[in-house]
């Protein structure tokens, strides 16, 4: 079982060359890179390599309108070559990564990646497979509303990447098969789930921040936040025990959008005095998404993610 043969080589080679990596899954334009690169930005891209296996797609764009399935599907992306170079960058070595250029839509160069101390890996399928999923100390799924996560598809296509509004609803209607077979199942293997939405039920007035809430789920040991939620205002963030999709008990952490920026200050500096970084405030450009628009909630699910990656960093030094 070659998953359960990485998951061993990995817990032998713990030590400070053996990288940590983060899986950050989800289905197109769900917020994948703009979480990517808070959490890059904050560390140092010194410390962080990111790459997106959306790189493996098998054809360029073109080729993919004779083709009878979408970039979402697996058989139109080198799955094992995928695997294999997650196999190498879990075990501290460099890779030669294809790269798919999104504003072409082209096949290009590729480029040597050496792994540094974490690897950040986003994308529409690294957790599809048992081997992937074996390369990763944690991973993440990002599940906005489909309503949600249809308009910010078009607001970055159609201003990004030069596509029509019309062109771009087609495309998410001729993917929703596959996003349904292959996609969103992900949400199922993730050791934490993330949804930005609003709060059901409330009110609130136009251009309050979406909430998030994530899902804790047991499959990792989850770094212990009971001294930060304690000494926080519970208006802006708390812990509740609640169900999961399969009906198991799980923790679910709620970051409100509609709390005042005091209240959410005062979790995010808790958090942070919490993950032994530098001494004063957490990085400014935590929470920031698109034209210098920011979010308390994003940044404080970035806060609570480096937590999570810190925290692993620690448990491989005490173990090699």
């Amino acid at each position: 079982m070659p998953h359960k043969l990485i998951k061993i080589k990995r817990v032998e080679d713990r030590g400070p060359t053996r990288p940590v990596m983060i899986a950050i899954a989800g289905d197109s334009a769900a917020g994948k890179t703009t979480l990517t690169a808070g959490l890059v930005t904050a560390l140092g891209p010194e410390r962080v390599t990111a790459i997106c296996v959306d790189d493996y797609h098998r054809y360029d764009r073109v080729e993919r309108r004779a083709q009878p399935f979408t970039a979402l599907h697996p058989a139109c992306n080198y799955v094992e070559i995928m695997e294999q170079h997650l196999q190498l960058l879990a075990t501290g070595q460099p890779i030669l990564k294809p790269v798919y250029d999104h504003g072409s839509g082209r096949l290009v160069r590729p480029e040597l990646v050496e792994p540094r101390e974490f690897v950040l890996v986003e994308g529409l399928l690294p957790l599809h497979t048992k081997l992937s999923r074996a390369c990763f100390d944690l991973s993440i799924y990002l599940e906005p509303p489909e309503e949600i996560r249809h308009g910010w598809k078009v607001a970055r296509d159609t201003e990004k990447r030069g596509y029509r509004p019309e062109a771009v609803l087609r495309e998410l209607e001729a993917r929703e098969p596959e996003s349904a077979a292959y996609i969103r199942p992900q949400s199922a293997l993730a050791d934490v789930v993330v949804r930005f939405a609003p709060i059901a039920g409330r009110d609130d007035p136009p251009g309050t921040p979406l909430s998030a809430e994530l899902v804790l789920r047991p499959s990792v040991q989850h770094p212990d936040l009971s001294r930060v939620l304690d000494n926080v205002e519970r208006h802006a963030i708390h812990l509740k025990l609640t169900r999961d999709a399969d009906g198991r008990p799980v923790d679910t952490l709620h970051v409100h959008g509609h709390a005042r920026r005091d209240e959410s200050s005062e979790v995010k500096k808790a958090i942070w005095a919490q993950l032994g970084m530098a001494a004063g405030d957490p990085p400014s450009t935590l929470g920031t998404f698109g034209a210098g628009q920011h979010s308390e909630p994003l940044a404080i699910t970035q806060l609570l993610l480096l937590y999570h990656m810190l925290d692993a960093t620690a448990e491989a030094r005490m173990s090699s």
